[in-house]
C-alpha cells in the first residue's frame, strides 16, 4: 500500500467529519459541556491522521468511526438530554427520557471492540478467533467503564456544571444502563461483522505486504 496519500476512507471520514465539528463548536448550547463531549474526537482525528498512511484501518472501522464522531459531537452542540432527533424519538417511542445518550453508549460499545479486533489480528496480538472476540468484548466494557469513571470525575471536578455531561434525566441507574448497553453492542456487532471485518483486514494485510497470506 502507498504510504504517499492517505488511504480513501479516512478522506471520506474527513469530509464528513470536518464540517460537522465546526458547526457543533458554533454556538454550542454549553460550552463546557462541548469540550467534555466532543474532547473524543478532538484527540481521536490527529491520530487518524498520524497513523492513516502507515497504518490504515479497514473501511468498516473507518465507517464506524465517522459515524461515532458525528453522533459525539451533534450531541456535544446541543447536549445529550436536549438534542433534537432524541427528543423526536422520546415522543414518538413514548419514553420516559431523551434516549440519544443511550444510543451513544451502544456506540460506545460498537466502535472499541471493532478497533480491539482489528489490531488483535493485525499485530497477532491475540491468537484464536474465540479470545480474539472475548478479549474484544473486554475492552469495549472496560473502555466504557472508563468512560463512566471520566464522568465521575468531571462531576467531582465541576459539580453542578457537569450535569449536561451525565445526561443522567434522573436514572440512578444511568451508569450501569450506560455499561449494559455498551456491552450488548460489543457482544452483537462481533459476529455479525466478522466476515466482513476479517475480510478487509486480510486485503490491508496482503496490500501492505504481498508476500504475507491472507488471515482468515
Amino acid at each position: 500500500m502507498s504510504t504517499s496519500i492517505l488511504p480513501k476512507p479516512l478522506i471520506a471520514l474527513l469530509l464528513i467529519v470536518l464540517p460537522v465539528l465546526a458547526w457543533s463548536w458554533h454556538e454550542p448550547a454549553d460550552r463546557l459541556t462541548w469540550w467534555l463531549e466532543a474532547m473524543p474526537v478532538v484527540l481521536a482525528l490527529p491520530l487518524l491522521l498520524a497513523t492513516g498512511r502507515r497504518f490504515p484501518l479497514t473501511p468498516l472501522l473507518y465507517g464506524v468511526t465517522a459515524i461515532h464522531m458525528v453522533f459525539l459531537l451533534v450531541g456535544a452542540h446541543y447536549t445529550y438530554s436536549q438534542t433534537p432527533i432524541g427528543s423526536w424519538l422520546e415522543e414518538l417511542l413514548a419514553l420516559e427520557r431523551n434516549p440519544y445518550d443511550r444510543i451513544g453508549h451502544f456506540l460506545q460499545g460498537i466502535t472499541p471492540a471493532l478497533l480491539a479486533r482489528e489490531l488483535f489480528v493485525r499485530l497477532a496480538i491475540v491468537h484464536g478467533k474465540g479470545w480474539q472476540q472475548f478479549l474484544a468484548v473486554t475492552v469495549a466494557l472496560a473502555f466504557s467503564a472508563f468512560y463512566e469513571l471520566l464522568e465521575w470525575g468531571a462531576a467531582m471536578a465541576y459539580g453542578a456544571e457537569a450535569e449536561h455531561f451525565l445526561a443522567m434525566q434522573g436514572d440512578i441507574w444511568d451508569t450501569q444502563w450506560d455499561m449494559a448497553t455498551a456491552l450488548i453492542a460489543a457482544i452483537s456487532i462481533l459476529p455479525l461483522s466478522d466476515r466482513l471485518h476479517r475480510r478487509q483486514i486480510s486485503t490491508l494485510t496482503v496490500q501492505s505486504d504481498p508476500a504475507v497470506p491472507p488471515s482468515r
